[in-house]
């Protein structure tokens, strides 16, 4: 790819390194977490000053095109996978639906005692333990979300199920439950040292966090489950319709 701008052109330097670095993020040669040339080189060979073409690359590191970091330098962004709020499925549903390929990278199944929320939620004594199940999955390359689920004990789960199909697939054509309402809570937060570790990156990058609150047809909490997201790998949109 020709790397070069037309310094005779009316239109600002700035732009067009702009342009030419969208161009850059298409081009194969810079996929698959490739580096860009570093930035003193780079405006060199464009003849800009690196004050013109880093204004070019914060605008794209802001769309979320571009990822710096500091001391390894500048590259593509991953795809980030992306799930809506509406007609919500299990992650396994949602991501086949969008056709994005899923890798478990762990799967733990366990009887344990929960924290005070989650017993709270699911209306259980504080001294039962519950079925936990921990996640950790991702696309084939790597990781990018962990899941923990504590589960009410009517649903009559054992822990001996086969956790890699659909979640709620299980539920309902084994069990008979239909979770039909799922009440979320999103924040944001830097990840702890185990959180890093399961999602491949550093203490204190960003994660999304999301409680999810699950309930069958007849209001009754069913599942409390925590999700891990990491920032720069997922999007979470919420589509809105304004009442009239």
């Amino acid at each position: 790819m020709k790397l070069s701008l037309n310094h005779k052109s009316p239109i600002p330097l700035h732009i067009q390194a702009e342009d030419l670095l969208r161009r850059m993020i298409k081009d194969p040669e810079f996929q698959n977490g490739k580096l860009l040339p570093n930035e003193v080189d780079l405006a060199a060979q464009l003849r800009i000053s690196r004050t013109t073409l880093r204004q070019a690359l914060n605008k794209l590191v802001y769309e979320g095109l571009l990822v710096r970091k500091k001391g390894v330098g500048t590259k593509v962004a991953d795809t980030a996978v992306s799930s809506k709020s509406a007609n919500w499925l299990s992650f396994s549903q949602e991501m086949k639906a969008r056709g994005i390929p899923i890798r478990n990278f762990e799967l733990h199944v366990s009887w344990a005692y929960p924290e005070e929320a989650v017993t709270a939620f699911l209306e259980v004594p504080a001294n039962q333990k519950l079925l936990k199940v921990e996640r950790l999955r991702g696309r084939p390359e790597g990781p990018f979300v962990y899941f923990v689920s504590w589960f009410h004990p009517g649903t009559g789960l054992s822990g001996e199920e086969d956790f890699k199909r659909p979640l709620y697939d299980i539920l309902e054509q084994d069990y008979g439950i239909v979770a039909e309402l799922s009440r979320e809570e999103i924040s944001a937060r830097g990840a702890d040292k185990f959180i890093a570790g399961k999602l491949e990156t550093e203490t204190g990058s960003p994660v999304l966090f999301r409680k999810r609150y699950v309930y069958d047809q007849d209001g009754r909490p069913i599942e409390y489950n925590l999700g891990y997201y990491k920032a720069d790998s997922f999007v979470y949109s919420v589509e809105s319709r304004r009442a009239t």
